[in-house]
């Protein structure tokens, strides 16, 4: 058995003690989980590029309840894949591009479930429809 002899004096801790710091972290790091999930999703940014692209005369927009209009026909999901077969039939398949213009509240799924109808009828080249520099809407 070791015996230690109590000279008076405090004895001076050698260790530092990471319990204050550990508990700091912690509270910094549930802050920035609640902000991570309270902050907004950021805006679209404006297209710098303003060269013409090859116009097309298929134009599928997608608003923000999954709503699909090819050209001036509304339709689902479901339709679509019928849609673009009739459209391709009445113009004689000569078109094989495609602008889809999506809300940015629109679902990604539905996107690309009516780019895959879209390829199932030779529609290939796509362009997405944004905002321009400077323009109204």
């Amino acid at each position: 058995m070791a015996v230690t002899a109590n000279t008076g004096e405090d004895d001076v801790m050698s260790t530092i003690n990471i319990t204050p710091f550990t508990d700091v972290l912690l509270v910094l790091l549930i802050i920035f989980i609640i902000l991570a999930s309270v902050t907004k999703e950021p805006k679209l940014p404006l297209a710098h590029n303003k060269d013409k692209v090859k116009p097309s005369q298929i134009l599928v927009y997608v608003d923000d309840k999954d709503h699909i209009n090819v050209g001036s026909t509304q339709t689902d999901v479901a339709g679509a894949p019928d849609v673009f077969r009739q459209l391709q039939d009445q113009t004689n398949h000569i078109y094989t591009s495609v602008i889809i213009k999506a809300d940015p509240h629109a679902s990604y799924g539905t996107i690309l479930q009516v780019m895959d109808a879209a390829k199932k009828e030779n529609l290939t080249n796509f362009g997405l429809a944004n905002k321009v520099e400077g323009s109204k809407g």
